[in-house]
């Protein structure tokens, strides 16, 4: 086994307990639809953290190219990982008592949850960075803007309980990312 392989199995543990975090929420919404009310939003959400969950995988591939891992870039890259596992289980709580469905709890809980996504595109910016220089300017301007612009509409999300910002927000973000994934990983290695 290798450095990457080894340091990259509690990465994809901790990033796979997030996974399972959204299917088991997905599947009680189905189980009992009665429950609690579902919205759409918030679903929308839950697709863009699966998707970029199993994309984690995808794209730290890049980082097989490191030579020397530090316990630095180690627990960063571990740190990347409790991060995207924290925006799932912010997705779904242990229970909606106190809401009266995800509209409700998603829009009384969006700073935490909008407060770690720009979190979230400031560390896939380090990241970006670590797997080095030319591997960054691999991906041309559009990725600093579009993180910027990213982190600037979550800043905005976190301001304003504004439904349809929100829905856009979402809806965007959802649809832009997986056109960066299909054209810029789409393959590996």
């Amino acid at each position: 086994m290798g450095v990457f392989e080894y340091v990259s199995v509690l990465t994809s543990i901790v990033v796979g307990l997030g996974i399972a975090h959204l299917l088991t929420g997905v599947a009680t919404i189905v189980q009992h639809p009665g429950r609690q009310k579902a919205y759409w939003v918030h679903l929308m959400w839950v697709a863009f953290m699966f998707f970029q969950a199993i994309y984690f995988w995808w794209w730290e591939f890049a980082l097989n190219s490191l030579e020397v891992w530090t316990l630095q870039v180690y627990l960063f890259v571990l740190f990347y990982a409790f991060v995207i596992y924290l925006l799932c289980a912010l997705l779904f709580p242990s229970d909606l008592d106190d809401y009266s469905g995800y509209e409700d709890y998603f829009i009384s809980r969006r700073a935490w949850f909008l407060g770690l996504m720009a979190a979230y595109f400031l560390i896939d910016f380090w990241d970006t960075w670590l797997k080095g220089a030319d591997y960054f300017a691999s991906l041309g301007l559009e990725y600093p803007i579009a993180q910027g612009l990213i982190i600037a509409g979550c800043l905005v999300g976190i301001a304003t309980a504004n439904r349809r910002f929100h829905a856009g927000f979402a809806l965007l973000l959802l649809v832009y990312n997986v056109s960066w994934a299909f054209r810029y990983y789409d393959t590996i290695g």
